[in-house]
């Protein structure tokens, strides 16, 4: 009996979901209106609504009131800076070849100095805002700054009194494989807000599973060599 050979079968694009198609149409026709959408999602200007209101809750979207001549006002609907971010970018390649042209003209100390000038220009947005926090309060101060630069990070108390830093996302992780300079980013970060030495222990770049960071109280190391001295 001839055996019967196996087709494979045919795969197809996943299809996209109604939020999708009205998110991809916004950004291809930026200022948007209801029945506009509704008439490409093939669905109800009230359906359409329903969505729209969940998308601007979520702060994906943003809406804008436009005055007729005659009538009342009506909306039209564009991305907002969060909702930009949810689709693709050729950030990770233009970087990596700015970085390599970069090394191509510029001396090892010159980009030290760049580098070291972006985590100054970030400092210097936020001065003011963390050097009187208690240190604890810096740290989350920290967290939310990480945060904002693209780092999933968070913090916990070890048991000699020190502190340790985890980062489980980093936003340089593909740039950082051909250009381990961007390493050094985020640590330096974290020395400027904390005005303490930061020793990293693990990196994501050398096969770990998250970056960690230890940070030692030196005030509290200053504290206990007083105690003692006052003992003597």
């Amino acid at each position: 009996m001839p055996v019967k050979k196996q087709v494979d079968e045919p795969t197809f694009p996943k299809k996209r979901t109604t939020r999708e198609i009205i998110l991809h149409t916004i950004k291809q026709r930026p200022q948007s209106t209801v029945e506009e959408l509704a008439e490409v999602a093939e669905i109800s200007p009230v359906t359409v609504r329903h969505h729209l209101n969940a998308l601007q809750a979520g702060g994906t979207i943003e809406a804008s009131s436009v005055r007729r001549k005659v009538g009342r006002p009506y909306y039209v609907y564009s991305l907002s800076p969060e909702g930009q971010e949810l689709f693709p970018k050729r950030y990770v390649r233009l970087t990596s070849r700015l970085l390599d042209e970069m090394k191509g003209h510029l001396s090892e100390e010159m980009i030290a100095s760049i580098f070291n000038g972006v985590v100054e220009s970030v400092l210097q947005e936020h001065r003011g805002e963390f050097e009187h926090l208690p240190l604890e309060e810096r740290l989350d101060y920290l967290v939310e700054l990480l945060t904002e630069e693209g780092f999933l990070s968070t913090w916990e108390r070890t048991a000699d009194g020190g502190y340790r830093l985890v980062e489980y996302s980093c936003p340089y992780l593909s740039i950082g494989s051909t250009h381990a300079e961007v390493c050094s980013f985020d640590k330096q970060l974290m020395s400027g807000v904390l005005q303490l030495n930061v020793h990293q222990d693990s990196c994501m770049l050398h096969g770990a599973n998250c970056c960690q960071f230890s940070i030692q109280n030196e005030t509290a190391e200053d504290d206990v060599i007083i105690l003692m001295a006052d003992n003597l």
